[in-house]
This record gives C-alpha cells, structure tokens and sequence, in this order.
C-alpha cells in the first residue's frame, strides 16, 4: 500500500453523504458480533442496493443452509482465493479458517498451499473442484462431479461447492480491481 493510500480502503473514492439508517443498523451488528465492519462492507457502503446484493449472497453461501460446514466453505474461500492471489481474501478467510478450526497453522497451510493440509480426503476432493473451477472451469466434466460423489458429497453438495467458489472467483477479482484493502485487525486473529 502506498503512502497516499494510509487507511483508504479501496483505491477508488466513491462516497455517498451518509449511511442510511439500514447501512448503520447492519454496521453496528458487525461491530457487535466481529470487533469491526470487515472493509468489503464498507467498499459497498456507497450504494445499499450494492451492498445488499453482496451481503445477501455471502449471507447465503457461508451462513446459509448446507451440509458444508461454515469451515469448509471458508476452506473453499480461501483455496480460490489463494489460487487468484486476492489479498483481501486471503486475509480475512485465513482468520476464518484460523478461528473455525482452532488451528492457526491451517489457515496458514490454506493460504500458502492446500494439498499440504492435513485435511481429509473429502475436504481435498472438494478443494481440487474448486481450482479446477477456478483455473480451467471450461474442462469440468461429468467425471469431475462424479469424483466427489465418490468421496460422499450430493449433488446439493456439489451445488453449495460450485456457487462458493463462483463467488469468491467475483468477488477476488473485485478487490483486486479496486485494491480493496482487509482490515488490519485480521492479521492478528486467531494465532
């Protein structure tokens, strides 16, 4: 980051006057439940309709219904996000996976280099479909999905797989387009 962009949280200016009341409700949620408003939020602040798009996805996909658990899909944010070198995400996902799983070195090991994990080989089934959605999605054949129906995932499994990895995919191309800087606070979390 350069010294122009101390503190900034995108390389962008877009400011709206104020939050609207909904905005600074959901905020002071944030603030309450994680210590912080995680900077992404606050990217998508300028807009509500924006910011409700990105917060009603994420709130599907990580929080929502799934036989994931919440550490698998956070597994399968930070193995995407590692593949597409997205700072923000790796950041703020490393912390995740560190405070789901009570082990720091897993967060790290997610975030350098999964096939190092010690992780199941289900999980590792997952976490491959995942890059290969990530780097060659074009190729993925019916044997790509049968693999996992192989290591015991459903097809409504292999669903909650392809949207997450879809999402993190957008969304690291977005931080990195604008520079979207994680909150310093996730640095330290968790270890």
């Amino acid at each position: 980051m350069s010294a122009n962009q101390t503190n900034k949280i995108t390389a962008l200016s877009i400011h709206d006057a104020a939050l609207s009341e909904a905005t600074q409700k959901y905020f002071n949620i944030c603030e309450e439940k994680l210590g912080l408003v995680p900077n992404v939020l606050q990217a998508y602040a300028f807009n509500d309709v924006k910011l409700r798009a990105f917060t009603d996805m994420y709130n599907d996909l990580m929080l929502g219904d799934s036989s994931l658990s919440k550490l698998e899909r956070e597994m399968i944010a930070v193995t995407v996000s590692s593949q597409n070198k997205c700072y923000y995400c790796l950041t703020a996902h490393g912390a995740a996976v560190r405070e789901l799983s009570g082990k720091p070195e897993l967060g790290e090991q997610m975030v350098m280099n999964y096939r190092v994990a010690d992780i199941s080989d289900k999980q590792r089934a997952m976490l491959d479909f995942a890059v290969l959605m990530t780097e060659a999605a074009e190729t993925i054949e019916e044997e790509d999905r049968q693999a996992l129906r192989d290591v015991g995932f459903s097809d409504r499994d292999i669903w909650d797989i392809a949207a997450i990895a879809s999402f993190y995919n957008m969304t690291n191309r977005m931080a990195s387009a604008i520079d979207m800087q994680p909150n310093e606070e996730y640095h330290t979390m968790h270890r």
